[in-house]
């Protein structure tokens, strides 16, 4: 399979966040009631930013946890990329990307559940979270991205 034309993918980083038990946290999103979907944080980078900064920036914005409780285990060694549903092609970014390519990074999470504050940011984007299981991921997950969940828990699982 040839790699996908990275200009037509929005860079974004995501993140398996694993408290001391070895749980993934995962955030119900806040602008998609449709269903019982739960995802992991995942962000944009801006151009020219650091992935290392952009993730830890992205990860205090969706659940308000500081740089001093996290620190990094593993990141995944390729990009992984997915292709919106065509109902949503055109309506998500400005309408410049058909999907995101994604840096995946597992961080422990070293600080207590009262260190997660999902309204830490001005729009926040989730309105629950909880600690599951990694296996369990790929069924949380919204169909169109649950192979890059199980892409990334086949990455991570070893290393916890």
């Amino acid at each position: 399979m040839s790699t996908p034309d990275p200009a037509l993918y929005r860079p974004c980083v995501g993140t398996m966040m694993v408290n001391e038990a070895g749980h993934a946290f995962v955030g119900k999103r806040i602008d998609n009631q449709e269903g019982d979907w739960w995802q992991m944080p995942q962000g944009g980078v801006d151009p020219g930013e650091d992935m290392d900064k952009a993730m830890f920036r992205e990860l205090g914005e969706e659940t308000g946890v500081k740089k001093k409780h996290l620190s990094i285990i593993s990141t995944l060694d390729h990009e992984l990329f997915y292709d919106l549903p065509e109902e949503l092609r055109g309506k998500l970014w400005g309408g410049k990307f058909i999907g995101q390519r994604q840096t995946w990074y597992c961080v422990r999470f070293t600080g207590k559940d009262k260190h997660i504050d999902l309204e830490a940011h001005k729009h926040p984007e989730f309105c629950d979270w909880k600690w599951v299981e990694p296996q369990l991921l790929p069924e949380l997950i919204v169909p169109f991205k649950r192979a890059i969940y199980e892409e990334v828990v086949a990455g991570f699982l070893p290393k916890l």
